[in-house]
């Protein structure tokens, strides 16, 4: 464990000759012993589960999971580092320093998702960005739990030997074996147990009253003689406030996340479902306008979706296309534009996300917008993630349409790889065509031709094109507030195929509501301006996507 395996070795001992002899302990030495080791083996399991959580609520907030880790894990073991030499000075009032840097610890590390989450809302949210104020909060929160946290085992050692004198070498081993396997618990309960049954905000608050209790019980339970008057007073009245706080948090929660989403999504949200994929909050109906997000991206606009799922799809659409496979596209708005062509005959839409779907299917706003896609009998949902159902699959398709998540989200960037275009490729019939939606040229012309280049890497001929978008503002906001680049203006596309496919829209299907052949044809030679030469593809070894691309 990176957590646990850069805490600092012991640096206490026991007190030298000429200070005070400790009092006697309330208990045995064995079931002293014990009881130190259960601290640390909680006391680690908490610690891990403060660095989960700044990783999770990181990752929530950008998307970006390599560098959030990164940044947290670096910064926090460098900080252990520092916690642990500090310790040095508190060693020869080992109890009273233990208590009070568990009482700081639970509260900081309580409280740090819930204060990540409220200075991005409530200043990412009106304009700032995550790459300022709330990145430098989380690096500033990563920092001091670390120091607390690597203060912890040499203090532990300290009060360990208090109890029993024994050799160096066997004190650690104890110590660090609990500690050790304290991180495994902690590591295996926060995905399994505390996001599922409690969330990441009140995870954490309930982490910190448990990291809480743990210290104030095992100081007060095992050392209190050796705590003057004043520091039992001092203890107790900054425990009592932590869990004060942290107990008020728990209570408040549910209303601080409406409020936090009211500030973020407005007044009125129309459905929130949480997957175990992510959060998806759609808003708007009553006036006609529906939003919907995931994961607080928003990811269609019922103000401008028209407009980008006809480029995706009817381009496409010219030539065969009587079976035709979407990746991604659970919102069933894609499906709505290809049952518009005569002809089709099966449409499979595989979606990661059973939620997305379920809501497309039982939202009544929703449902009218897709056009009640999933009522028809053409229409098959496909469950699971696009990558490993492409591997599965052995039929062919005349039209493969990818309308998956941003490539430079790190989580989707092997969406965008040559080894996954190389198996869309491997069902396409013979005339069978390609599109892909790579984000924003304009804004991101390094990631769009990347996704250009990788594509023909997989074998395939290529036709980029694009148009003009029209974000909303509040797509804009949340843009800006996800700390990405500036929000876009356009939408770009790929058309592959094995061999070059022209640039055409299916003359017997109706006129798309927002695109004409000359608006396809201006934007194709605008976007030729924007091209990067010299760039490689992108593999699942070297993925070449990335937040500041």
């Amino acid at each position: 464990m990176v957590e646990t395996s850069a805490r600092a070795a012991p640096t206490g001992a026991p007190p030298s000759r000429g200070r005070q002899r400790p009092a006697p302990l309330p208990v045995r030495s064995g079931t002293g012993r014990s009881l130190v080791l259960l601290g640390a083996f909680i006391c680690a399991a908490c610690g891990l589960v403060y660095e989960l959580e700044l990783v999770a609520i990181a990752t929530y907030l950008t998307g970006d999971s390599v560098t959030q880790t990164s940044v947290v894990l670096s910064v926090m073991v460098f900080a252990m580092g520092i916690g642990s030499l500090a310790a040095k000075r508190l060693r020869s009032r080992a109890a009273a320093g233990f208590g009070a840097i568990e009482a700081v610890l639970a509260l900081v590390g309580g409280c740090s998702a819930m204060a990540l989450y409220a200075v991005f809302v409530w200043t990412g949210g009106l304009g700032g960005a995550w790459s300022g104020g709330p990145r430098y909060l989380l690096v500033a929160f990563a920092l001091l739990i670390g120091v607390l946290i690597g203060a912890e085992v040499p203090l532990l050692m300290v009060l360990i030997q208090r109890i029993r004198r024994q050799d160096a070498g066997g004190a650690v081993a104890d110590l660090f074996a609990a500690d050790y396997v304290g991180a495994l618990i902690g590591g295996l309960a926060f995905p399994f147990l505390l996001l599922p049954l409690c969330g990441q905000l009140t995870g954490a608050l309930v982490t910190g009253a448990v990291n809480a209790l743990t210290g104030t019980a095992l100081v007060f339970g095992l050392f209190r003689r050796d705590l003057s008057v004043r520091s039992r007073r001092g203890l107790i009245a900054v425990n009592a406030a932590v869990l004060g706080v942290l107990a008020t948090g728990i209570v408040l929660v549910d209303d601080f996340e409406q409020a936090a989403r009211e500030a973020l999504y407005g007044p009125d949200v129309r459905a929130v479902v949480r997957t175990d994929e992510q959060e998806i909050v759609l808003t708007g109906g009553s006036n006609g306008s529906l939003d919907l997000y995931f994961d607080g991206r928003l990811q269609m606009s019922s103000r401008d979706e028209r407009r980008y799922h006809d480029a995706l799809v009817h381009p496409a659409m010219n030539g065969p296309h009587a079976r035709v496979l979407i990746l991604g596209g659970g919102d069933g708005l894609a499906a709505r534009e290809v049952l518009r062509h005569p002809g089709v005959r099966r449409v499979d839409v595989v979606e990661l996300d059973s939620g997305v779907v379920r809501l497309a299917r039982t939202d009544a706003a929703l449902s009218a917008l897709n056009g009640h896609v999933y009522r028809d009998p053409r229409v098959h949902v496909i469950d699971g993630g696009a990558f490993r159902r492409l591997r599965g699959m052995d039929r062919t398709y005349d039209v493969v349409i990818s309308d998956l998540p941003d490539p430079a989200l790190t989580r989707s960037a092997k969406l965008y790889s040559q080894e996954f275009y190389g198996l869309a490729s491997r069902l396409l019939a013979e005339e069978g065509r390609l599109v892909v939606h790579a984000g924003s040229a304009d804004s991101r012309p390094r990631v769009f031709w990347t996704v250009e280049t990788t594509v023909r890497a997989a074998g395939l001929r290529t036709t980029p094109y694009r148009v003009e978008g029209r974000l909303t503002r509040s797509a804009a906001a949340f843009e800006s507030a996800s700390g990405g680049s500036p929000a876009p203006h356009d939408w770009s596309f790929v058309l592959a195929g094995r061999t070059r496919p022209g640039l055409a829209l299916d003359p017997s299907a109706p006129r798309p509501d927002s695109l004409t052949q000359a608006v396809l044809d201006a934007g194709a030679r605008e976007l030729g301006r924007t091209r990067v030469d010299g760039l490689r593809p992108s593999t699942l070894l070297h993925p070449r996507y990335g937040a500041g691309s």
